[in-house]
């Protein structure tokens, strides 16, 4: 296998969701078989022109424990220039969640597309099901003894081939940062049983909905960079600039204003921030947003996203790490199919998306 040399341009790491397969705890939860496509598939529009149910194409509804698919989807992303996916992880104080795909991988060598892990450590709550505050697992900091088992339980992937490495250091995103009671102690700890293991140590990664505000705090927490999420920021700039649409759609559930709507130009007008051209921020993609088959009438809708239009948000990205030494991004994300955040073909502009990316990815 071939990696891509360090200083290369660019290089995009896509988030990858491992949900689309069953699990005892979602049948226990939400009835038997529930996956991440019983609710993308009973999603209704919820406004005119409003783009549900989005209906996969060229993979069809798929089950994450077929080697075929794997196959397939690293095939797709390859051929588009994607260098590797991040497949979120969960660890909730040694019990882990959606785990095969992942292991299936690891244990097969299939396929052979690098990836790297990120921590998605937030409780579970009734999200998948629109139901924000029933709590099923709560997410825990026991200390550094679980810390400790949580990077043995990950060191056959740490020392595979596969995994993505950024200054010759295991690339590792931890979701809420802020999160974390004692962060210097899990880095510091799990970079010295790297070290212990033969292994360079950790890039740790943040993520932050605010990298401006957010970035001294969390580098100095011990964090390599801050890969920063801006969609609440944009709608914030959106909003302070009075531009949110007149047409937005509001109706009442449990007696608040709920359902809210941005267009996907005025989004993508307000990513790009100050912060983004520092070094040690790694700034995001966002193909599309729509939660609305996770949170119905509670849901945050970003609609009229086209490839045309991902074209130049796309641009202007790889325009800002231009200049950086590692010219990172994410890609927010390959197929999360629930939040309308994917770039899997789909029946309405089929590869299109993947093109964009093939066209700017591997000139």
């Amino acid at each position: 296998m071939i990696l891509r040399m360090e200083n290369q341009t660019p290089r995009v790491i896509a988030y990858y969701l491992p949900q689309f397969h069953p699990i005892p705890e979602n049948d226990s939860w939400w009835g038997k078989g529930f996956t991440e496509w019983t609710n993308v598939g009973k999603a209704k529009p919820l406004f005119k022109g409003h783009y549900q149910p989005r209906v996969p194409a060229d993979l069809g509804y798929y089950d994450l424990r077929l080697p075929d698919v794997r196959e397939r989807q690293a095939e797709m992303a390859r051929e588009a220039g994607i260098e590797g996916f991040c497949y979120w992880h969960y660890w909730f104080a040694g019990k882990r969640l959606l785990e095969r795909p992942f292991n299936e991988v690891l244990e097969s060598g299939k396929p052979d597309f690098p990836f790297c892990l990120a921590w998605a450590n937030e409780s579970w709550t009734g999200v998948w099901n629109n139901d924000h505050n029933r709590i099923l697992l709560k997410q825990t900091y026991p200390g550094i003894e679980d810390y400790r088992e949580h990077f043995y339980a990950n060191l056959k992937a740490f020392r595979d081939k596969r995994y993505i490495r950024i200054d010759g250091r295991l690339a590792f995103v931890v979701y809420k940062p802020l999160n974390l009671p004692e962060p210097r102690v899990f880095i510091d700890e799990w970079n010295r049983l790297a070290v212990e293991n033969d292994l360079k140590g950790f890039y740790f990664v943040a993520v932050s909905v605010n990298a401006a505000a957010d970035m001294d705090r969390i580098l100095k927490m011990g964090f390599d960079a801050v890969n920063s999420n801006r969609m609440l920021d944009a709608q914030v700039s959106i909003s302070k600039a009075g531009r949110i649409l007149k047409g937005i759609s509001r109706k009442f559930f449990s007696g608040k204003l709920t359902l809210t709507k941005y267009d996907y130009a005025d989004i993508i007008s307000n990513w790009v921030k100050v912060a983004d051209s520092h070094e040690r921020v790694i700034p995001s993609i966002l193909p599309n947003w729509d939660n609305s088959p996770r949170s119905g009438r509670k849901a945050t809708i970003i609609y009229n996203s086209t490839p045309q239009l991902f074209e130049k948000h796309l641009s202007e990205l790889l325009r800002v790490v231009s200049g950086k030494e590692h010219k990172l991004l994410f890609l927010k994300s390959w197929n999360e199919w629930a939040e309308g955040n994917y770039v899997e073909p789909d029946i309405k502009y089929g590869t299109q998306y993947l093109e964009i990316l093939k066209k700017h990815l591997r000139k």
